[in-house]
């Protein structure tokens, strides 16, 4: 059980992982004090659950098949947009519930949950009990009738990052990014595997594809990783490197399986060398490549590169990368799926070098 309170901005209470036992978690919600604020925010706190609390740092077993299941209890209407993150609610499979009273939006009620019928209308919350053996069943009916999840198909994923002196005050949020699309991909179960590559004059592997089977341990080792530093920023050099050195089998590459390859290049200024032809031999190798620029990045570098024009994405800075990785992640989701096998591509299987 996790408890989130919010008006302006959301404030977590209690972690789903914080407690193990029930008695601990009623003496700990009997010492809630009301967090107060006039503004009520439950757009940006509902993206805030997604992206913070249905999370396996935060304890979340969404991936082991566990069902997700949020219970709005909402005193007023939303100032902020709604839509973008119950959309995003939705696609992740969480199973969502709401309550209000007073001045709060049925219609909006409604837009949060899962479906219509699991939104409630009191007059006050004093109320509450009336309707609570009808949330206990929702939520046992929930439980019974959210699917659980099959294992994935696989996916080798590769960060290169821009660790030029372009991004040392802004690596924190590219950190961040990465760290949340690492959170949507399956690789205690072994279906994802994920590399990390720093960038400027020169290439730097930080841990290849085979160094981590546990998204803690691949978490953790985010965490821990060192802005690289230079003034230079050889972009096309670094597409070449991590084709030749970590899209490989030695690396961990599972190309010759017919596993998905796929790159994110993370750029925050113009690249100083020719991107065209490294461009070009990664598109050869079926390889599928993300361009997402910050600030100085080049944009039609950033198109060059992407296979996609979908799949290039241009941010005012780092902070904003957190409005595009749900799109990102969903993008990544669905080429698991479209993409052929090695078999298809190349009539045969051989390492990718």
């Amino acid at each position: 059980v996790s408890v989130v309170q919010y008006s302006q901005e959301p404030e977590v209470n209690l972690y789903l992982n914080t407690f193990s036992t029930k008695g601990d978690v009623l003496d700990a919600i009997r010492s809630l004090r009301h967090k107060g604020g006039r503004a009520v925010n439950t757009g940006a706190a509902l993206q805030f659950i997604r992206d913070n609390i249905l999370t396996a740092p935060s304890g979340s077993r969404r991936l082991e098949g566990v069902p997700q299941i949020l219970i709005l209890l909402s005193g007023g209407r939303s100032e902020d947009d709604i839509r973008g993150p119950v959309r995003n609610m939705k696609e992740m499979g969480i199973f969502s519930l709401s309550i209000g009273t007073r001045n709060a939006d049925t219609l909006e009620l409604q837009t949060i949950s899962h479906n219509p019928k699991y939104a409630v209308s009191l007059t006050d919350f004093d109320t509450l009990p009336a309707v609570q053996q009808e949330i206990i069943f929702w939520i046992n009916e929930a439980s019974h009738h959210i699917p659980k999840p099959t294992k994935s198909a696989r996916k080798d994923v590769i960060f290169l990052l821009d660790g030029s002196d372009n991004t040392r005050n802004t690596f924190e949020g590219i950190r961040r990014f990465v760290q949340r699309i690492v959170e949507n991909l399956n690789v205690d179960d072994g279906s994802d595997q994920v590399a990390v590559v720093q960038y400027s004059k020169d290439a730097e592997i930080n841990f290849n594809l085979k160094s981590f089977s546990s998204k803690n341990e691949l978490l953790n080792s985010l965490k821990s990783i060192v802005h690289k530093g230079g003034r230079d920023v050889k972009m096309g050099a670094a597409l070449d490197y991590v084709r030749d050195n970590v899209f490989t089998a030695s690396s961990g590459s599972r190309h010759a399986e017919g596993v998905p390859q796929i790159l994110l290049v993370l750029s925050g200024g113009r690249s100083s060398d020719d991107i065209r032809h490294p461009a070009q031999a990664l598109q050869e190798s079926k390889i599928k490549v993300f361009g997402i620029g910050m600030r100085n990045a080049d944009v039609l570098e950033l198109q060059t590169i992407a296979s996609t024009p979908s799949f290039a994405f241009s941010v005012s800075d780092a902070e904003s990368l957190e409005n595009i990785q749900p799109k990102v992640s969903s993008l990544l989701n669905d080429l698991q799926e479209r993409l052929p096998t090695a078999a298809t591509l190349f009539g045969k299987n051989y390492d990718l070098r």
